[in-house]
């Protein structure tokens, strides 16, 4: 669109969304149906997609799930491409642990609290994407 204000809406991204309840990935991969979304169920395998080569523009990842967490995928992906890193958002029930929200706040990782809407996910996204 020649001279308009350039959107991620425009353009379609290639999304992860790393949750251990499907039912929440299914619900944003509906609310993300304008990009190209896999979901995932465990840090571990969003893990092995990374090691595979594969990046994102984005990674929407629990905070915190069973076996490993967002933190220790974080952590790992920091170590494998420090630039997919960047790219990393956490969704969080709002519960943290000591340890989760510091790594959150030493981190500065952006975070989105659940529940939350269409709306608040696309302008997240809108304004970590430019």
């Amino acid at each position: 669109m020649r001279g308009g204000p350039t959107h991620v809406t425009e353009s379609r991204r290639k999304i992860l969304v790393v949750d251990d309840q499907p039912t929440l990935a299914r619900a944003i991969k509906r609310m993300l149906v304008e990009h190209d979304v896999t979901t995932l169920g465990s840090a571990r395998e969003a893990l092995e997609t990374i090691e595979a080569g594969i990046r994102y523009d984005v990674i929407l990842s629990d905070l915190m799930m069973p076996e490993l967490s967002g933190m220790d995928l974080h952590e790992a992906v920091a170590k494998i491409d420090p630039q997919q890193v960047t790219r990393m958002v956490f969704m969080t029930g709002g519960a943290f642990t000591g340890r989760a929200r510091e790594f959150v706040e030493r981190s500065g990782t952006p975070t989105i609290e659940k529940p939350f809407d269409k709306a608040a996910l696309l302008s997240l996204l809108d304004s970590y994407l430019r």
